[in-house]
């Protein structure tokens, strides 16, 4: 089986040989329980599922699909598809229906393994793996042995504690001072290694119930048990539980009982570190709701369902999931707990499991592999970071990230060989897949050249255009990988250099030429190389030149080994070179070529040189403008002055940035005159009733003169108009019209329309909304009692007057006979 992952806190728990999987009683065993074992049918052919085909069936023979797959069993067709693809979880949970449906206990327990090889430390296996050997008291003995197997490490799961803490129960029922010692150091070992899980509350309160329920003959035993219980609280409450609270207040009751004054002290202490966690819980709960459910104790007699971790395809809702185990893994890493110094273990134990848990369940997440190690690495364990890496890559053979971070790590500790199998491992493994790749595009080649194509089918342009793509996606992967494969066999030159020398780094270049799959970057890399350790640029130029021999029709390798001639100042060869290879491309394809060449000439040419190589572009490329080609002769380092302050690119891109501004903004203002109008009260009928009157708009103000004098002082003399005809004045809509035009027109500054871009939209604002109509009613009729004088009854109501309802004071309320005559 596969060493589990993150094996540091094994060392911590498991101190104490009886702290691991105390030895149980079986002097008094208990009736077994009401599940019973399935009959034992006659014995079957055991399944073979370590990877290795079975003799029943031949995974090789190529008349496999021929042959009629009736002839083989539900149960062997899975364990065919398993074989086939080791990650399939739905043929794994369905092989595990069958075998299980079957009760045969050799079936289930070669399945079990095969599937923990592949899935390891997956604790739902585990749980439902065990169960089978707890129904018969002859196969206690194995269940124990997979006890010690499952928890040797530190299982991430708390159901499998509560089980591993149910069977210890259940064999020692005695109440003699051996069966309790056990059990409590069962207890200690599981707090130990889960406590720190918020799921975890129930066996806190377990514990302390156990420990309450023994008896004592003397009062030093009972005191020794009162601060076994005080200490199990203390560390409960410090804890973010999921029952947090509970076990506070039964703290505080315990301590009340035994003595107020006392009681006091000890929960004035330890009521910032409650408060802390409880606060801590909330936000805990907020990450991991998202993560995964919450693990509730499995009800008598039950399995749980079982949950597999399957391969990604890096879909948006994947990513998501990793931003937000990224996101929670950085969170306990920043200690919210605020745990001093000198608890630094504890801390490291919490953020252990953490890691231990993601890793089950993100098994095949090389990102999350790569966190785990670089924070082991972070607090001083190198040697279980490298260890934790060698985990992940057992799940992640062809993760780019593991290979190299473990091949780095072991260049570090001088393990060069084990460098050397690490990358020739790597290299194998993406020469295998670029085989079935190429395989498989050269199948879809000759299929579609040998199918016979009828009429009917020709006229579906769609049917060949999907094909096309097809062809086109796969042969692109393949590219793609072919580069991904030349950067292995760089990335190994490089260590060889380093660590071996030019010669070896010569060795490897020499076998990555001759590899088929190779790319043109292995040329390049290994030139360059040749070039800044040796200073010999003749070799380098060789390397290029034999790499002309196989990728001349690369554009971009042409075009880095003319960089490189320029950059050695050989001219002639890289005049040689540009001369070669542009009759080989179309005109769209070597135009980085012709920008490239004519650079160098631009900047260290003669004028006539730069004149002729402009002359050869616009014949080249005739639909270029002459000014372009001209602005190129005066560029340096990205410094365009004529087309920056002569053609006004400036400032178009000056107007660019502030429309899109201007654009946010008016984004924002539509948005809030959306929200407005939802939140606006409807109008009332009599308001209704005047509008229909006027018409449905508002009357015309007349234009005053003021206004026409600022309006000839803008607009001139020359676009002052007669006057308008009645008909005309009683149009209001074009003064709208002419005013919305206006405000087109206004411009923000830069800094302000920025400000204005960072604020949030209205609609975001979800808090409760206030009636404005209302408020100022409300601070109209208030009544704000006067404190310069004693408040006096008010006077007596005046009669109404008859001349309609009085204008509304503004003025400062003084209080009731304080300047009664009101001022307007």
């Amino acid at each position: 089986m596969n060493e589990p992952p993150l094996e540091a806190n094994a060392e911590v728990v498991m101190t104490d040989s009886t702290a691991s999987v105390p030895a149980p009683e079986h002097s008094e065993p208990e009736p077994e329980p009401t599940v019973t074992q399935a009959p034992v049918q006659a014995p079957a052919p055991t399944p073979e599922l370590s990877m290795a085909p079975s003799s029943s069936v031949e995974p090789e023979s190529a008349t496999m699909e021929s042959e009629p797959e009736l002839q083989l069993s539900e149960s062997e067709k899975l364990q065919l598809r398993v074989r086939q693809n080791p990650h399939d979880t739905e043929a794994w949970q369905r092989l595990i229906a069958e075998v299980e449906e079957s009760g045969n206990l050799e079936n289930i327990r070669a399945t079990y393994d095969a599937l923990l090889k592949e899935f390891p430390n997956t604790p739902s296996a585990q749980i439902r793996y065990i169960s089978h050997f707890l129904n018969n008291q002859k196969t206690f003995g194995e269940a124990e042995d997979l006890f010690k197997r499952f928890l040797k490490v530190t299982s991430p799961s708390v159901n499998m504690y509560r089980y591993y803490l149910t069977y210890i129960r259940r064999i020692n029922t005695g109440t003699d001072a051996q069966s309790r010692e056990t059990i409590r150091k069962s207890y200690e070992f599981a707090i130990n290694s889960i406590g720190s899980d918020k799921d975890s509350g129930d066996i806190w309160s377990d514990y302390i119930a156990f420990l309450n329920s023994g008896e004592n003959s003397t009062t030093w035993e009972e005191q020794q048990k009162m601060d076994m219980v005080r200490k199990a609280y203390q560390r409960a409450v410090q804890t973010p539980l999921d029952n947090i609270e509970k076990l506070w207040s039964d703290y505080e009751s315990f301590e009340v009982k035994l003595n107020r004054i006392t009681a006091k002290k000890f929960m004035s202490e330890l009521s910032p570190a409650y408060m802390q966690a409880r606060s801590v819980g909330r936000d805990l709960t907020k990450h991991v709701a998202a993560l995964y459910p919450s693990e509730a104790p499995l009800a008598a007699n039950s399995k749980p369902e079982l949950s597999l971790p399957s391969v990604p395809t890096f879909t948006l809702s994947e990513r998501q999931l990793v931003g937000k185990w990224k996101a929670y893994l950085k969170w306990e890493e920043s200690n919210p707990l605020m745990i001093e110094e000198k608890d630094k273990k504890d801390l490291h134990n919490r953020i252990q499991l953490v890691y231990r848990k993601a890793l089950v369940r993100m098994r095949f997440y090389p990102e999350i592999w790569f966190m785990a190690y670089n924070w082991m690495n972070s607090i001083g364990k190198h040697d279980e970071a490298l260890t934790l890496l060698k985990t992940g890559l057992e799940a992640n053979s062809s993760s780019f990230l593991l290979n190299f971070a473990y091949a780095e790590a072991l260049e570090i500790k001088k393990e060069y060989a084990q460098v050397h199998t690490t990358y020739s491992d790597f290299l194998q493994a993406q020469k295998d897949s670029l085989e079935k790749l190429q395989e498989q595009l050269n199948q879809d080649k000759d299929k579609t050249k040998g199918d016979d194509i009828d009429d009917e089918i020709a006229t579906d342009i769609d049917g060949l255009n999907s094909s096309d793509s097809l062809l086109s996606a796969v042969n692109n992967d393949l590219e793609d990988r072919k580069k991904e494969y030349a950067l292995t066999y760089i990335m190994y030159m490089r260590f060889a250099r380093r660590s071996e020398g030019v010669k070896a780094s010569r060795t490897l270049f020499g076998k990555a030429r001759r590899d088929k799959y190779a790319s043109w970057e292995v040329y390049e890399a290994g030139a360059l190389m040749e070039y800044h350790t040796t200073q010999d640029k003749e070799v380098a130029t060789r390397i290029f030149e034999a790499g002309m021999a196989q990728h001349a029709h690369e554009k971009e390798f042409v075009l880095r080994y003319l960089t490189f001639l320029i950059s050695v100042n050989d001219e002639n060869n890289a005049r040689a070179l540009f001369e070669r290879v542009i009759p080989t491309f179309t005109a769209e394809e070597s135009r980085p070529i012709w920008e490239r060449w004519a650079r160098y000439e631009h900047q260290y040419g003669d004028l006539e040189a730069s004149q002729k190589i402009d002359k050869r572009m616009a014949e080249m490329y005739p639909n270029d403008p002459p000014i372009k080609r001209f602005a190129q002769r005066h560029i340096y380092l990205g410094l365009d002055a004529i087309a920056s302050r002569d053609i006004g690119a400036r400032v178009r891109k000056e107007n660019s940035n502030r429309g899109d501004s201007l654009a946010s903004i008016t984004s924002i203002s539509d948005r809030s005159s959306s929200s407005n109008s939802v939140l606006k009260r409807q109008p009332s009928p009599e308001h209704e009733k005047r509008r229909g009157e006027h018409g449905g708009h508002k009357r015309q103000r007349n234009v005053s003169p003021s206004r026409e004098r600022e309006r000839d002082r803008w607009d001139g003399p020359s676009r002052r108009r007669s006057p308008m005809p009645p008909a005309e004045k009683e149009r209001p809509f074009r003064r709208q019209e002419k005013e919305r035009e206006e405000e087109k027109t206004v411009v923000l500054p830069q800094a302000l329309s920025w400000f204005i871009g960072q604020l949030p939209a209205p609609s975001v604002f979800d808090g409760p909304v206030f009636r404005t109509d209302d408020l100022i009613n409300l601070f109209k009729n208030a009544v704000i009692p006067s404190t310069a004088r004693p408040r006096s009854p008010p006077a007596a109501s005046a009669p109404p007057r008859t001349g309609g309802r009085p204008p509304p004071d503004y003025s400062p309320y003084q209080g009731p006979n304080v300047n009664p005559r009101r001022r307007y």
